[in-house]
Parts: structure tokens; C-alpha cells; sequence
């Protein structure tokens, strides 16, 4: 069996951030029409000492969410 039978799936992701913002947006090629929108919130936005327009999931919500669920 060659390396490449292993492999089960494959993730291709880019995050854009917005220029001077604390906003980033995830584009994952599998779901082109469906850019996620990331941001700050609670002790992530006190820790950077930045205030969002609207506060949004961060990129760190979503790794935790991706282990534990």
C-alpha cells in the first residue's frame, strides 16, 4: 500500500485578514460560496485591547471546535 492510501482527506484552507482590522475571513475550497467570517470576542479582544465593530468567533474557536466535536 503506497503513502497516498492512507490519506483519507485532505483540508484546503486560506484565511485572509482585513488590513488594520481584528477581522480575518476563512475560505475553505470545499465550500467555495461559503467564506466564514472570523473576528474577537471576550478575553481575545481584552488580551489584544482591541475593540471590534462586531464581535465574531475566533480562528481559535473554531480549532477548539474542530478537536472536541
Amino acid at each position: 500500500m503506497s503513502e497516498t492510501e492512507n490519506i483519507i482527506h485532505t483540508s484546503k484552507a486560506k484565511i485572509i485578514k482585513e488590513p488594520g482590522k481584528a477581522m480575518k475571513t476563512g475560505f475553505f475550497e470545499a465550500f467555495p460560496d461559503d467564506p466564514i467570517p472570523y473576528g474577537v470576542h471576550g478575553g481575545i479582544k481584552n488580551f489584544y485591547k482591541v475593540e471590534p465593530e462586531e464581535e465574531r468567533p475566533a480562528t481559535l474557536d473554531h480549532l477548539v471546535a474542530s478537536v472536541a466535536g
